[in-house]
């Protein structure tokens, strides 16, 4: 199954060193070839639309997003994916340390993100392969984001 298979590719990528790099989500993809397998910025809309849709009705994640500022997490999911994806964005938002020390965000929480965006990217038709790119991209900020004590 490819969740396992992400979980894999999660926990064997190298922890970073102390120092955050100059830009902490590099361009993956320059020549913007996998911006356009998201379907440019309206196939990032609808992924992340969905994805709310998917974490809203996920008991397992669903407290973490009700009272959030949604329409603020899924402009600053945009503004990465873009940019990671060579389509010439810039994310302007907070380093994801600081948007996710305060939420105790366990492995298990993270992995239900993981599941329910890969959902999404499936819902709106996108690559495996482009899928993969994507997570493989954004899998060295998992020690940012999991704060919590639990499962893992």
């Amino acid at each position: 199954m490819k969740y396992i298979a992400f979980a894999a590719l999660l926990f064997a990528t190298p922890a970073f060193a102390d120092t955050q790099p100059a830009d902490p989500f590099p361009v993956i993809s320059a020549d913007g070839s996998l911006y356009q397998a998201f379907g440019g910025h309206d196939g990032l809309v609808r992924i992340t639309d969905d994805l709310m849709v998917n974490v809203l009705a996920d008991p397992r994640i669903r407290d973490f997003f009700v009272a959030a500022r949604r329409d603020q997490i899924k402009s600053g999911l945009i503004q990465i994916f873009c940019h990671v994806m060579g389509g010439g964005c810039t994310y302007t938002g907070k380093n994801m340390t600081e948007v996710h020390s305060q939420l105790g965000i366990r492995e298990e929480d993270f992995l239900a993100l993981v599941e329910n965006l890969q959902k999404a990217m499936d819902k709106n038709h996108v690559p495996f392969w482009a899928q993969n790119k994507l997570l493989a991209a954004m899998a060295p900020h998992h020690r940012e984001i999991v704060t919590g004590a639990g499962k893992g």
